[in-house]
Formats: structure tokens, sequence, C-alpha cells
């Protein structure tokens, strides 16, 4: 019998990752970015064209398709909200996808839950919550092997949460987010201000290094509220493992000892405090969860 080929697309806000397995195999994968001046039409004829030929190398075709997306998705199927590609709302995504796979099942999720998935089964752990630093936050939370709250049922938007009632502007529109205070973007405009100019991450990284007290108090305050957040979770849900990726976070050697320091002053007596770790799977965790979506899905 042949092995069923499984295909999984991370569409992100600069790029596009797309891999195919055969049982447990990678058989190929991919990477492109979008093109410049972009609207929503254009990026899926781009998106049309690159799966085309990505498909047209494989011997058959994918059995199910997983996609995981970034943007807010209603329940009608439409885009209705994504910061990075604003020109998409409005988009019927379901449509879209469906007629980018013709006769094949396609699923989608976000990529916080779907990153989420991968590393859970990549750290072969039934219960841990995911924190994804970068651009943005996003993270999962998964229970007993499943996602929370689940396939159909919405995101698990940790990066939405408010930590600061009167905090900086998010980009949903609220002030005081995970995401406003914690993102990789967040933490280097903090840096700025006290150091006094602007920062890019290879500077403020080597400031951490050398133990520059600007840096470190810099992200300090980061790695406080993503632990805030973090043990908010573990009242609510009990994960057992704490796992931090993403591009920023991946780049900064010692933040999950970092949060798991400022773990250790949250939590309440009586309550364990969650083990901290990095995440396995880097920037490839939303595509392999992409994958995973994939196999769960019905032929």
């Amino acid at each position: 019998m042949e092995t069923a080929h499984h295909l999984g697309v991370d569409i992100g806000g600069t790029k596009v990752a797309l891999r195919v397995e055969a049982g447990a195999e990678c058989v190929d994968e991919t990477v492109f970015a979008w093109r410049p001046r972009h609207s929503a039409d254009r990026d899926l004829a781009q998106l049309a064209r690159e799966v085309g030929e990505f498909c047209s190398r494989l011997a058959v075709s994918p059995r199910a398709v997983g996609v995981a997306m970034p943007a807010t998705v209603g329940s009608d199927e439409r885009i209705t909200a994504w910061p990075s590609r604003p020109e998409w709302a409005g988009t019927d995504l379901g449509a879209a996808l469906r007629a980018l796979f013709p006769g094949t099942a396609v699923a989608w999720a976000d990529d916080g839950d779907l990153g989420a998935l991968a590393e859970a089964q990549a750290a072969g752990r039934a219960d841990l919550l995911y924190l994804g630093v970068g651009t943005g936050i996003g993270g999962g939370l998964v229970l007993r092997g499943e996602l929370c709250p689940g396939l159909g049922r919405g995101s698990f938007e940790i990066g939405h949460t408010v930590l600061e009632l009167d905090g900086p502007p998010c980009v949903c529109g609220r002030r005081g987010c995970l995401q406003a205070v914690a993102s990789g973007p967040a933490t280097l405009r903090h840096a700025a201000r006290l150091c006094g100019s602007d920062v890019t991450f290879d500077a403020l990284r080597q400031a951490w290094h050398d133990g520059q007290p600007w840096a470190v108090t810099a992200l300090r305050r980061t790695c406080h509220a993503l632990a805030a957040a973090a043990v908010s979770v573990q009242e609510l849900f009990h994960p057992e493992l704490l796992l931090i990726g993403g591009g920023f976070a991946s780049g900064i050697p010692g933040l999950d000892t970092l949060v798991s320091a400022q773990l250790a002053e949250l939590v309440r007596p009586g309550q364990p405090r969650l083990d901290v770790r990095p995440a396995a799977l880097g920037g490839l965790s939303s595509l392999r969860g992409a994958v995973a979506l994939a196999r769960l899905v019905r032929s």
C-alpha cells in the first residue's frame, strides 16, 4: 500500500513555507517570499503559482492539506483582521484554499496553535503551553494531546491577553496586550527608551551578552510579562511544561532561563512552578504543525 502524503502550508506575513511528508519522512520542502506591492488577489495568484509548481514535483497528490494562518478568521470563513497584510481583510479564506486544492481535503488553524501541536509532539508531552515570541506573540495550549479550545472553536490568542490596562497600544486596537509589551519590536522600543537611541536586534543581543544594564532591564521586563501570562494560564489549565520559541526568543541565549526566574517570583504558594524549556523546532513549528493538521483531516 502506498504511503499517504500530507501537505503543510505555513502562510506568514513575509513568506510562505510548504512541506510534504510521507509517513514520518519529509518528501519535499520549499519557502518563498511574498512579492512587493501586494494585494489579496496578487498574493493568492502568487500562492497558486507556487503551490502548483511545488505539487507538480510530487509523484502523488497529497491526501490532505493543513494550513497555518496568522490571520483572525470569522465563523463565515472570512478574514476579519491580519495586521501584517491588512489587504486580506474580508477575503473568503475557505473558498480561496479550496480553490487552491480542488478535490483535496483542506483545513486551516492559527499558526500559534499549530506550533504548539507540533512542539507537543516533538517533546512527547500531552500537556504544554507554547509561546512564540517574534514580530508578534503567538502561542497555543495542548491538553491531553489536543489543542485548546480546539479546532473550529477559535484560536488561543495569548498575545492579545491584556496585562497592562494603560499599557502601550496594540495592533488589535486595545492597550497593554502581551504582544504590545513583550514582542520583539516592543522589547526593542523599550530598550531604545532606556539607552536613548535606536536599538537593533543584533545590538540588543550583544548588549545582553555584555551585561549592559539597559539590555538586561529591557529583557527582564519582557520576560516578566511572558511569565505573568504563563502563570495566568497555569492557574486555569495546569499545563506541565512551558516552551519558549519564535525568532526573537530563539536569538536571545538564556531567555527561557530568565522567564523561569520570573515565574519563580510569581508562582502562588502551594502551586508547582512550570518547567520552562526552549522550543525544539524553532521557525519550523508552525509548518510542522500544519502537516500534523493535515494528518487529522478526514479525506
